[in-house]
């Protein structure tokens, strides 16, 4: 799994596995998902975060397991 923020872009992406991604669908505004040839999710992407988290928020991440 990777995440990623692209702060010139103003989007965050996290990927599941590294498939190929054959599709993609903006299932919300902002909010695209990437699909395997199986059509499984392997991607997730959010556009313009700076309006749905505080800068300040991006520069750490917690991380729970369970």
């Amino acid at each position: 799994m990777r995440l990623r923020i692209d702060k010139k872009d103003d989007a965050l992406y996290f990927r599941l596995d590294e498939s190929a991604i054959v599709e993609s669908e903006e299932v919300q505004p902002g909010v695209i998902l990437d699909f395997d040839k199986e059509g499984r999710v392997v991607g997730v992407e959010f556009l313009g975060i700076k309006a749905r988290i505080p800068e300040e928020e991006l520069t750490s991440f917690q991380f729970q397991t369970g």
